[in-house]
């Protein structure tokens, strides 16, 4: 833990948590001012009636509400400028995001829109917004992106097909409204590979070059909470106990990230969702354990310390042979939890990697905080051992 590195943090947003904590959405809008409420909501708890929930607040404090559910897995940019067109039309003067990252991206790009105008493609970047977004609260209904307290919106430019991010303070939410009841209902999968989405963000941050003492605090609780209780949460998914770490362990990734940054396994991650569709999640589960192996040597210290929380004996070994033991661990943990081993799993063309490596180094921010410096040789040979199951490094 380096002491002495100068940093800086910015944290705006307020965190309500715990059961029940859904029921103080009404009263948060009114704290914020609201008094019309665009809620952006994955289609898929429209679908499965879990959206009553979060709208019985707004219905019994009598705030009017627009529903906008037309969200993707991997959004596109038109996504946000069509909500904005809905906001305006509706004369909401609240965001609400509800569900998975893709929802609460899209929400977070719309409040800022509404008050900055022009598309989201003009916001790409870094410190291109230049005003606050009307008010913006987010609530989670899973525990992988923590995107309810982060300054990025990450989307697919359809005319590129290249993913890349809104950056910036004025994204940071408001207010966060993390109930674990909500996320009771998600799928085991889903469940599995947003945990290691969530795993992902906090290991990168912790490993990461902009890494300081307290990104270093979120990221070790966050890796602790998840590794001990993702399993549980994917076998019996009523388990609140469970559910609730995972919440907490998400939320405080998302810290991590905010603070610190992530790595090159976000950057090699990013062309598989632009090219193929691959949920951000899942292709961040599926690489992790291949990019760290690579990573090792960038870290060894940091890599050994994490092997012992993800419960690995290091008792009597080198820091080299501790430092492998997180990668054991990292593939016993997938395997648990029913993730793929290997991009051709995934149906990823092997022809496709060359343009898919090339594309990961354009994600300058991850690859510049990666503790190992890749060179285009180096991610194909990566995106080539993930593909085949084997690890030669």
């Amino acid at each position: 833990m380096n002491t002495s590195q100068s940093f800086t943090v910015t944290q705006p947003t307020q965190i309500q948590f715990g059961s029940g904590s859904i029921a103080n959405l009404a009263d948060t809008v009114k704290s914020l001012n609201g008094s019309n409420v665009l809620l952006v909501i994955d289609p898929g708890l429209v679908q499965a009636g879990l959206i009553d929930p979060i709208t019985a607040p707004l219905k019994k404090a009598k705030i009017p509400f627009t529903v906008y559910d037309k969200i993707d897995p991997e959004p596109g940019l038109k996504l946000a400028d069509r909500g904005t067109k809905i906001a305006k039309k509706s004369q909401c003067d609240c965001v609400v995001g509800a569900g998975g990252g893709s929802a609460m991206d899209v929400a977070k790009a719309i409040a800022i829109l509404l008050t900055n105008g022009g598309k989201a493609v003009d916001y790409l970047g870094l410190g291109l917004i230049k005003k606050p977004g009307v008010p913006k609260i987010m609530i989670p209904t899973s525990s992988g992106t923590g995107a309810e307290v982060t300054f990025t919106a990450v989307f697919i430019n359809e005319k590129t097909g290249a993913k890349g991010g809104m950056n910036g303070d004025q994204l940071y939410p408001d207010a966060a409204i993390l109930d674990p009841e909500l996320t009771i209902s998600l799928p085991p999968h889903v469940t599995a590979f947003t945990g290691i989405d969530a795993l992902t963000h906090a290991l990168e941050a912790y490993t990461s070059t902009q890494a300081h003492v307290i990104s270093e605090m979120y990221s070790l609780e966050a890796i602790s909470l998840i590794a001990d209780n993702l399993p549980a949460a994917y076998a019996n998914g009523d388990n609140l106990q469970a559910r609730s770490a995972m919440l907490m362990g998400s939320l405080l990734g998302g810290k991590a990230l905010a603070t610190a940054g992530v790595g090159l396994v976000h950057a090699m991650a990013y062309p598989m969702g632009g090219m193929f569709g691959i949920p951000h999640g899942l292709a961040n589960a599926v690489l992790l354990p291949y990019v760290v192996e690579y990573n090792l040597i960038g870290d060894m210290e940091k890599f050994a310390i994490l092997a012992e929380i993800l419960g690995q004996n290091t008792d009597e070994l080198t820091p080299r042979e501790s430092a492998g033991l997180c990668v054991d661990a990292l593939f016993d943990l997938n395997n648990d939890v029913g993730i793929p081993a290997t991009l051709k799993d995934l149906k990823i063309p092997f022809k496709s990697i060359p343009e898919m490596a090339e594309i990961a180094l354009t994600v300058t921010r991850p690859v510049e905080n990666n503790p190992r410096k890749p060179s285009l040789e180096d991610v194909i040979g990566i995106y080539e051992t993930a593909f085949n199951g084997n690890i030669p490094f």
